[in-house]
């Protein structure tokens, strides 16, 4: 892994040391292989007594008796892949209220739901949760646009010697997430049916979701299409973006968005091997704007983030809470966005502070005293530019 270290990630450095500094748990979550521990490492060398990975048996063996094991530990402790054992939270927070906090606990885990459900409930008050992702554009550089956006943000996709041998990693990610990390996490679906499921997943990508259809498909109850879409939004694979609701007599829209948030795990899925295959593709312009999305909530990180749509056809991609605003997304794969009345709608419905179109051009200009158009690239280098007032 020593190749990941040519491609610094100075932002979630610095959200890490500073959350450490404030709180005495931090949990780093995030999708396997996106780079958590490779972070985890710039804090806590991997041969430290301080450095617990459970999937080693050394690790797992040391903590039988975890109290014992922690407690005479200083400074940084790395726990990693902490969902293998959930036990660990109550014995945190009794580490955590220590008058004297000898040591501070840098927590890393793989899958969301129980997780941070569970982190929540015993270490309410003592926990700081910073999401990761793959690679974003703002931390690659510009000139690695296309191949970000064909190989996706996983370190061993992106930095894959060829495309090929990119493709090669994708779909051992997804068979190894399917055949034993699922089981591992106590899910009893077969791996052929979430293989499928999320097939169909793929060509939902970017609309608004509906369990009907994949539940005809496949056979099942929408009760379990359900099931099956949360078991991928908690494994970091997909992304439920949930319908704003605004206090207008308009009829609104209450499904969520769906995506695959790796552009290259969707790439995969849908069999685009290379750009030439993706800007022929039916989901070109789906994909473009899943991959937009991704890299504005990663490089943002806004409190909050939703869709808006009614059923008259008014939408907008994205709507972010941002230091006590709204502010509306959108992103348009042409070559010189115009106003729509999707966004004059979504101006007076919403109240939004101003809407910022991202699109693949090179020049930014203004539509309106409240709409600015910025090219993609340009936002991912400093969007407080284009977000601000």
């Amino acid at each position: 892994m020593v190749y990941f270290n040519m491609i610094e990630r100075e932002t979630h450095q610095i959200l890490i040391s500073t959350a450490l500094e404030r709180n005495p748990v931090v949990l780093l979550s995030g999708p396997r292989q996106c780079g958590k521990t490779t972070l985890a490492r710039t804090y806590v060398d991997a041969n430290s007594l301080n450095y617990f990975d459970l999937e080693d048996p050394t690790s797992a063996a040391r903590l039988e008796e975890p109290m014992t094991a922690l407690a005479q530990l200083r400074g940084v402790v790395v726990i990693d892949e902490i969902q293998r054992r959930p036990d660990l939270f109550p014995v945190l927070r009794v580490l955590a209220d220590r008058v004297d906090e000898p040591a501070t606990f840098l927590v890393l885990g793989s899958a969301s739901g129980d997780l941070l459900r569970q982190s929540s409930e015993s270490l309410a008050g003592r926990v700081e949760m910073i999401p990761l992702q793959g690679f974003t554009l703002q931390e690659l550089g510009n000139a690695e646009e296309e191949r970000l956006w064909l190989r996706g943000g996983f370190p061993r996709s992106f930095l894959a010697s060829s495309d090929d041998a990119s493709k090669s990693w994708r779909q051992q990610f997804i068979q190894t997430l399917l055949e034993r990390d699922l089981p591992m996490w106590g899910v009893r679906t077969p791996a052929s049916t979430m293989l499928r499921f999320w097939m169909m997943v793929a060509h939902y990508h970017g609309q608004i979701w509906s369990s009907a259809e994949p539940a005809r498909s496949l056979g099942s109850s929408e009760h379990s299409i359900r099931g099956y879409l949360d078991v991928l939004t908690d494994a970091f694979m997909v992304r439920q973006l949930q319908p704003y609701h605004a206090n207008v007599l308009k009829r609104q829209v209450k499904s969520p968005k769906i995506y695959v948030r790796d552009s290259g795990l969707l790439h995969r899925l849908l069999s685009i091997d290379s750009m030439r295959d993706l800007v022929a593709h039916p989901k070109l312009g789906a994909s473009w704007e899943g991959f937009v999305i991704e890299n504005v909530l990663s490089i943002v990180q806004p409190d909050a983030a939703w869709f808006w749509a009614t059923h008259n056809g008014a939408e907008i991609d994205l709507v972010l809470q941002y230091n006590g605003r709204l502010i509306g997304v959108e992103c348009k794969r042409i070559d010189a966005p115009r106003i729509t009345p999707s966004m004059q709608h979504a101006l007076k419905d919403l109240e939004l502070e101003r809407i910022v179109v991202i699109y693949p051009g090179d020049r930014a200009y203004s539509l309106h005293d409240h709409i600015i158009v910025a090219p993609f690239t340009q936002f991912c280098v400093d969007p407080d530019t284009f977000l601000r007032s």
